[in-house]
């Protein structure tokens, strides 16, 4: 059984209470195999600068990487990669699945993050089919979480559990799937736009933390310390989204106060459903989880209109674990950390959580995503100074629990006979090793008037008074068990049964219990108004629409009654307790009555909408009714914790049970009450841990009938009124003027005196649980104290055993009218009986007897009662179904003699084994099974010896026949008697009827006989033959009315899309051309042909053979494969024998029902294999890749092409075909496998697959060589097949008596008073195109007309025999089969892979324009670039070429006149270029890549000393992309990014295009390019230069002269320094150096002109 099936899994026992509700615990507590592959194609968008991306996947810890690819932001990698995983489901779902890109990464560097996407697997694995198919994952940055988009990788992820398969889906178009917005890979209702958003996880304080050892580690810490303190050091440690965060640790503490927040940054939605929160105790060796709780984000928002984000609390969480019981080696350990459900109480915790939407555009957010922890104030100090726990989580309260033990049964006789006693807790309470723990607030109890009016308003009851010496009786007394047989004890609790009572305080949160009380009463009752309606389209009764329209009346009708109760009670809640009510509580209430309102609604339209036709569409819609509203009532916010009850043999904890406390909640609104309380319940007692799933687990440790009664104290008043009638209580004495206890024990005075009638019949399919494949069954019967068993049968798996249990003077307690609506239940066990050692557990089911009293009357419709099939459970499978009933009739005062007789059949002596009265058993009828012998298939050796003259032996009821004794079977396994028959008692019903067995035998020498293997035919209706339905088809002896004649038109004859399909698998067709007519189409199946066609088991049926043991798999499908040992083939039919049975006139009597089958003689055939191609192949090296090649077994024939093997490739295409020949019946198993090629060691098998190729040859379906479409006799379309249509068409009509063909003129063809039409365009084959016609629609011909199988490719699934039910890839593949008797086929169509196509690409670079000038001149401070181009095709980055310089522009404008010319391999129909490189240079040959045609083109700046400048990129689809601009003005950079509005071209239609495009990214920029395509031939006859260069060179550009820049430089930089940048600096010094001079000048001439003025001169 697959996961998807076993989450999907309806209750099994829905008989016994407490294990309901496991199911799915035990799911998730077993390991799985799981399977998650991840496809990366391509990345758009990265942001960042001339990238080299790389994208990590990381599943947990494991990473794989693919590639890099160099110089692109848009890179495309077509990667596939496999993770394995062995877990439990819950933890395979909460890993996440993180997709990164990585920017230059390498063996020195970790390299530069892009951005990241992450999700968990639980997400991906509850989308249909499991997968996401070619969606793009948005790419954000955890370090900047403002910085928006960083990029889109487009992949695909499936996720495949053991027995998943997964369909491929239908492919888009490349334009659907560029629309990269509309193709987000995000769940269906997730916006496209998620933002931002702060996970506030408040965490106050916990409370209940279980105490750690007390006695030996207390006394060494104190002899080391000096001191005792609690030996634990709490921290919580909070998971979500992949990142982790921790409280501080609260150092020796058993009720530590943190006060304080995680806060997580993750996008919101977000794509992981669950928090895990979980307190741990720090140790310095290792830390160990105390308790976890999981919080499912689902459960605690609403996505709807009216919906709320997610919020919870402040309220407590309640954990649970493994028991309290401190030990130094906790085996139950993993419990604690949430794996499986918890067998006791280990604390809880108080939290709160909100969600804020962030606003990346606000200045005080801060951008990183790593987990904060800040402190909080305590949350006292923000709801109100009172007490905690009286107002911000609720008003605490005293509550009352009470239970009796009314029987203790089935208690595992492994156990021992040491004294046995039972422990009933409620949280903290009750726990031995705990004591009574008192709230602080206790005895504070009169803060308010309100609690002191309601004490006075109870004081009539005295033990309502608070009387704080009142101790809880939490155990049972123990007790030495009885033998009740060789498996099982009992308890003697006989008339007196014992009583526990436990006081507890919590916080009084009922509301939220009840509410979902509410709910669940609603579902209840839907769910087994659904089982009804299953049961009766199971059994085949009359009217289940009926049933289902009266199921959605009460459903619409408990919705709108529930409603006015959920409105009125909320109402009176929000007065009487608003201290402790959330936003939550608020919400969800809302959420709870809009929800109910509509399913309500939706069931009244629905109900008018079920008819016979549609009943069950409308059953699986109403499951899904069942599912929201148990969902609605799955309370996230914890309340009363739960209880659980262990089972104690001498001090050791054995087994336990546990009961939701709300359940067992008491309330005066019957609606509100849970459904067990106050009510006799029966419980099954298991072992904890993981030991409680496997084999030791499947023996019941105890049964359990007990009474249980949960409610606050004061309601106390009827707490045992739902107790069986007739008992007086048993209290302590507590001493004169002291208020009396709850009873601690019962004594019953009154018991009932019952018979019960078991009546076994038979049972069928059951487990093998010896060697030889089959079992010695025997039934054992339980019912209260007394067990009985059934006869063995020996070697069957379905026993008939007829049989009459009748049990004497059972005793039950209570009252007869309550026994009468609510019997206790029956267990019934099925055992393997062995001659040695003790017998074998096969299965297990539970009945209720049907009651009759002894004032009622045994008789219709009642009594007597029905046989019913009852489904046997092993552990987690289904292991069978038994037919029996049960009655259980009360003895009166008169004794025996008013019970209805015993009326046996009277012509049987069984000695003291009594038969199933004649009432009770089926009425038979003579029935004749006819078997057909064909033949036997692949037996395996039996003790190490091969099977060589083999039998078959048919039974039924008891008689049977024996098949002709194969006298070789390695040389001829077919029978030489075809057909044989025997009669047989059956019932009339045939629902009722047995199972038929086919065992083969080796008849060995000295009359031994082994038997080699076993098959169990349980059902036989599909054998049944009925003469009415021959009549009604047989419209050869009726004739036809003429207006019954069809007449096909001439659109059913055209090729291509009108071909005949007929299954929604075929999802796509295969093209190839044809001589001049277009193209023609294959039918592409999805799965196996067999899929399509019933495994063409139209006639000859194969069954599998079993031996040896089942496993004790939970997966029993699993272990079935293992234990087949060969096939037999044949056919079975079986009708009621009557006298008036007609013969046709050519009745053959030897071959009985089986007329006009071929012969079953040695046959030779030609055998051809076409394989296409494989898809996903499971990675074989370690490099992540595979070097696979076909291997192909036919008998003895073995062909392995190994020198064709294909490098590194995980989808190859083969291309390939191979003949064999073959003899059927000896070699009829077609195995197809992929290895990988190794250069050293043994090559690895990948996968295999395996095809029945004997039933297609007989198969009517025809399916020797596909049906064509169309007729063509050359070409590719030539007809493959050695006949000729009107040949095929001739032959159909003989083997099946029809009148016919008869070719008419105009294009008809009459067969069996049936017309068809085709068109008459070729004269001289005008017949073959009007056989065609027939024979395409074949299964229009009445009586003997069947589809015919088209010419076809099929898809197959890989498997591995070390990895079953896992694919390891898939095979598309088809084979045809020609006997070798008839004319010789044809040579093979030749389906090699396409030859790539050799073009040249011509890329002239003209002119840029615009582009961003990056230097500065450093003397003279212009801006200028100097610019060259760069250019490669995507795949081809060691083939770049580079334009020459344009130095100096300071215009952004550059000249090149400069041609690139890029030779490449292309296939047009992929539009794919392909390389052929090696991956290393320590790689053994090459690999081959197909990727997309693509033309990046750079714009650089070049600098002498330091790296170049990037300054601008363009990559151009050249299957698609913007058609240039005519000029530089009109080029812009919507050419680019808004291509859905830009006329586009491609250069493979084109051939020659010029124009200017932009570049962008962060820069702007202009090319003028011409880009001109040419095949290889037209290439190799003109040939180009490239650059400049001869042939045809191109002219040099006419750039500004540069030569006398030199001699000009030492100017322009004067200028520049004295004019420009030194202006001011200038003018100041030459003031300055004039004034200098002016004073030079003056201190010169001063003394002369002084001389002469003194001189007088």
């Amino acid at each position: 059984m697959s996961l998807c099936g076993h989450l999907l899994h309806q209750d099994l026992f829905s008989a016994c209470g407490s294990l309901q509700g496991h199911i799915h615990e035990l799911m998730f507590h077993t390991i799985f195999s799981f399977q998650i592959s991840v496809t990366v194609i391509e990345a758009r968008q990265l942001v960042g600068l001339n990238m080299d991306p790389m994208v990590c996947v990381e599943i947990g810890d494991d990473k794989k990487y693919t590639s890099m690819k160099e110089s692109t932001n848009c890179p495309y990698y077509n990667e596939y990669f496999v993770f394995d995983f062995h877990v439990p489901p819950d933890v395979m779902f909460d890993k996440i699945i993180k997709l990164s890109v990585i920017h230059s990464k390498n063996l020195l560097r970790s390299g530069t993050l892009v951005g990241t996407f992450k999700l968990d697997v639980g997400t991906i694995y509850f989308q249909p089919e499991h997968q996401f198919y070619h969606k793009w994952a948005l790419l954000s940055d955890p370090d900047d979480i403002t910085a928006g988009c960083k990029g889109y990788v487009k992949c695909d992820i499936a996720v495949v559990a053991k027995g998943d398969t997964i369909k491929t889906p239908h492919k888009a178009n490349e334009s659907d799937e560029d629309d990269i917005e509309g193709n987000l890979l995000i769940p269906e209702g997730v916006p496209a736009e998620r933002q931002w958003a702060r996970y506030y996880l408040k965490i106050y304080r916990a409370e209940g933390l279980p105490r750690m050892n007390q006695s030996i580690m207390a006394n060494v810490k104190k002899a080391f310390i000096g001191e005792n303190k609690d030996l634990v050091d709490p921290y919580v440690q909070v998971q979500f989204a992949g990142q982790k965060g921790k409280t501080s640790v609260q150092k020796s503490c058993y009720e530590p106060i943190w006060n304080e927040q995680i806060v997580f940054t993750e996008m919101f939605p977000p794509l992981c459903k669950r928090m895990k929160i979980q307190i741990r105790d720090s140790d310095k060796v290792n830390d160990v989880a105390i308790g976890t709780h999981f919080l499912d984000l689902k459960k605690i928002s609403n996505d709807g209109d009216k919906g709320f984000l997610p919020t919870l609390g402040p309220a407590w969480v309640n954990m649970y674990g493994s028991t309290r019981t401190y030990t130094l080696m906790d085996e139950y350990q993993e419990l604690n950390e949430g794996l499986g459900e918890g067998v006791s109480f280990r604390a809880r915790m108080l939290i709160s959580l909100g969600v804020e939407i962030l606003d990346p555009s606000s200045p005080d957010i801060t951008s990183s995503t790593e987990v904060q922890v800040e402190g909080i104030p305590n949350i006292s100090e923000v709801v109100t100074h009172l007490f905690v726990s009286q107002t911000a989580t609720g008003k605490i309260e005293e509550f009352f629990l009470f239970g009796s033990f009314l029987e203790a049964t089935m208690i595992d006789r492994k156990i021992g006979d040491k004294p046995i006693n039972f422990e009933v807790t409620i949280g903290y309470y009750g726990n031995e090793i705990d004591g009574v723990i008192k709230p602080k607030t206790k005895g504070k109890k009169g803060d308010g008037d309100e609690e002191e009016t309601e004490l006075i308003h109870n004081s009539s009851e005295e033990e309502m008074d608070d009387d704080g010496d009142l101790a809880s009786v939490a155990t049972t007394p123990p007790m030495k068990p009885v033998i009740t047989d060789r498996n099982y004890f009992h308890l003697p609790y006989f008339e007196r049964k014992p009583c526990i009572y436990i006081k507890s305080w919590w916080q009084d949160q009922r509301r939220r219990l009840y509410n979902a009380n509410i709910i669940d009463n609603v579902a209840d009752k839907l769910e087994e108004g659904l089982n009804d309606v299953q049961e009766i389209i199971k059994t085949e009764k009359a009217y289940p629409e009926r049933r289902l329209r009266g199921v959605l009346e009460e459903l619409s009708h408990g919705c709108k009654s529930q409603l006015f109760f959920s409105q009125f009670l909320s109402l009176a809640n929000k007065d009487q307790n608003q201290s402790g009510r959330t936003k939550l509580d608020r919400e969800r209430l809302k959420l709870c009555i809009s929800e109910v309102e509509a399913i309500g609604q939706q069931a009244k339209a629905m109900r008018s909408q079920v008819k016979k036709s549609t009943v069950r569409d409308k059953l699986k819609l109403s499951q899904n009714f069942l599912q929201k509203l148990r969902f609605l009532a799955d309370e996230p916010q914890h309340s009363v914790p739960d209880v659980f009850i262990w089972m104690i043999s001498n001090g050791k904890r054995i087994a336990y049970a546990r009961v939701p406390s709300k359940d067992i909640l008491y309330s005066s609104i019957d609606e509100e009450r849970g459904k067990e309380c106050g009510k006799v319940k029966t419980i099954f007692l298991r072992i904890p841990g993981k030991k409680g799933f496997g084999p030791a687990g499947w023996t019941v440790q105890s049964k359990i009938e007990i009474y249980l009664w949960l409610g606050l104290n004061r309601q106390r008043k009827d707490y045992l009124s739902g107790l069986p009638n007739g008992f007086e209580e048993n209290k302590l004495s507590r001493g004169p003027g002291l208020p009396s206890s709850p009873p601690i024990s019962l004594t019953y005075m009154m018991k009932q005196l019952f018979q019960l009638r078991v009546h076994m019949y038979q049972a069928r399919s059951l487990f093998a649980a010896d060697s030889t494949g089959l079992s010695d069954p025997f039934a054992r019967v339980f019912f209260s104290t007394q067990s009985q068993v059934t006869e063995v049968l020996a070697e069957t798996l379905c026993p008939t055993w007829d049989q009459l249990l009748v049990f004497e003077n059972v005793e039950l307690f209570g009252e007869a009218t309550e026994l009468r609506d609510d019997p206790p239940i029956i267990v019934i066990e099925i055992y393997d009986q062995d001659t040695v050692g003790k017998a074998d557990f096969m299965g297990r089911t539970f009945a209720k007897p049907v009651v009759k009293m002894a004032d009622e009357h045994y008789g219709p419709p009642r009594f007597p009662p029905q046989l019913e099939y009852y489904q046997i459970y092993r552990g987690n499978c289904t292991a069978g179904e038994m037919l029996a009933a049960f009655e259980l009739l009360q003895i009166g005062p008169n004794g025996k003699a008013d019970l209805p007789p015993i009326d046996g059949p009277t012509d049987m002596d069984r000695g003291p084994i009594l038969p199933v009265p004649l009432g009770i058993r089926p009425v038979l009828s003579k029935y004749r099974i006819e078997v057909l012998f064909w033949g036997l298939r692949d037996l395996k050796r039996v003790n190490l010896a091969q099977v060589d003259r083999p039998r078959v032996d048919i039974e039924c009821a008891g008689k049977g026949v024996q098949s002709a004794l194969i006298p070789n079977y390695r040389k001829n396994p077919n029978f030489s008697t075809l057909v044989k028959w025997f009669e047989v008692d059956l019932p009339e019903n045939e629902l009722l009827h047995p199972p038929l067995n086919i065992r083969v035998v080796d008849c060995r020498a000295f009359g031994r006989y082994t038997l080699v293997g076993s098959h169990a035919v349980t059902t036989l209706r599909k054998f049944i033959y009925r003469p009415s339905d021959k009549q009604a088809n047989n419209f050869s002896t009726t004739g036809m009315d003429k207006h019954e004649q069809t007449h096909f038109p001439l659109l059913l004859l055209l090729p291509c899309t009108f071909c005949h399909i007929t299954h929604p698998t075929t999802l796509r067709k295969y093209a190839y051309p044809t001589d001049g007519s277009g193209f023609r189409f294959l039918l592409v199946y999805a799965k196996e042909l067999e899929n399509e066609f019933d495994s063409f088991e139209d006639w000859l049926h194969s069954f599998n053979l079993f031996r040896g043991k089942g496993g004790d798999d939970d997966d029993q499908n699993g272990a079935d494969e293992d234990r087949i040992v060969g096939k037999f083939k044949g056919s079975l039919c079986m009708y009621k024998v009557s006298d008036d049975m007609s013969r046709d006139m050519n009745f053959d009597s030897n071959m009985g029902m089986f007329q006009n089958i071929p012969h079953n003689d040695p046959i030779n055939v030609l055998v051809r294999i076409y394989v296409i191609r494989a898809t996903d192949l499971h990675p074989a090296d370690i490099n992540g890749k595979a070097d696979p090649y076909i291997a192909i077994k036919l008998g003895k024939t073995e062909i392995k092409d190994k020198e064709n093997y294909i490098s590194k490739q995980l989808n190859p295409l083969f291309g390939k075909s191979f003949d064999v020949e073959a003899t059927f019946p000896m070699d009829s198993t077609l195995t197809v496998s992929i290895y990988d090629w190794d250069l050293v060691g043994t090559d690895d098998l990948i996968g295999e697959t395996k095809i029945d190729l004997e039933n297609r040859f007989y198969s009517k379906h025809r399916a020797t060589c596909g049906i064509a479409c169309n007729y063509a006799i050359h070409g590719y379309n030539v007809w493959r097949d050695p006949m000729k249509p009107t040949q095929i068409l001739a032959k159909l009509c003989k083997d099946g008596k029809l009148d016919g063909p008869h070719y008419g003129p105009g294009g008809r063809v009459k067969v069996e008073n049936r017309v068809f039409m085709a068109p008459t365009e070729i004269e001289d084959e005008n017949d073959e195109h009007l056989a065609l016609t027939v024979l395409n629609h074949w299964e229009e011909i009445p009586r003997v007309g069947c589809k015919l199988v088209s010419e076809h490719v099929e898809t197959r699934p890989l498997l591995h025999p070390d990895k079953a039910g896992i694919e390891q890839g898939r095979i598309e593949m088809w084979v045809d089969m020609f006997p070798k008797d008839m004319t010789a086929p044809g040579p093979a169509l030749d389906i090699s892979p396409r030859k790539p196509k050799k073009f040249e690409l011509r890329v002239i670079i003209w002119n840029t324009d615009e582009v961003v000038l990056e230097d500065d001149d450093i003397f003279t401070g212009e801006k200028s670039s100097d610019i060259f181009v760069r250019g490669w095709l995507k795949g081809q980055q060691e083939d770049k070429q580079d334009t020459d310089v344009h130095y100096h522009s300071i215009t952004g404008e550059g000249n090149f006149n400069w041609r690139f010319v890029y030779p490449f391999d292309y296939l047009m129909a992929e539009e794919k270029i392909v390389i052929s490189k090696k991956e290393s240079m320590f790689a053994w040959d090459e690999t081959q890549y197909k990727i997309p045609a693509r033309l990046n083109l750079q714009v650089w700046d070049a600098d002498h000393f330091s790296a170049d400048d990037f300054l601008g990129a363009i990559e151009l689809d050249l299957n698609r992309f913007p058609r240039g601009a005519k000029t530089a003005k009109q080029c812009t950079i919507e050419m680019v990014t808004n291509e859905a509005e830009m006329p586009m071209v491609s250069i493979f239609k084109q051939k020659r295009i010029k124009g200017w495009w932009p570049f962008f990214l962060l820069f702007q920029g202009k090319v003028e390019a011409e880009l001109h395509l040419l095949t290889g031939e037209e290439a190799e006859k003109s040939p180009v230069g490239e650059g400049r260069n001869e042939p045809e060179p191109l002219e040099k550009p006419n750039r500004p002269d540069i030569a006398l820049l030199w001699f000009l430089i030492p100017f322009k930089a004067a200028k520049h320094l004295v004019c420009d940048q030194y202006r001011w600096l200038t003018i100041k010094i030459v003031t300055v150096l004039i004034l200098l001079a002016l004073v030079a000048v003056f201190l010169y001439n001063m003394p002369g002109y002084m001389v002469k003025k003194m001189l007088g001169a």
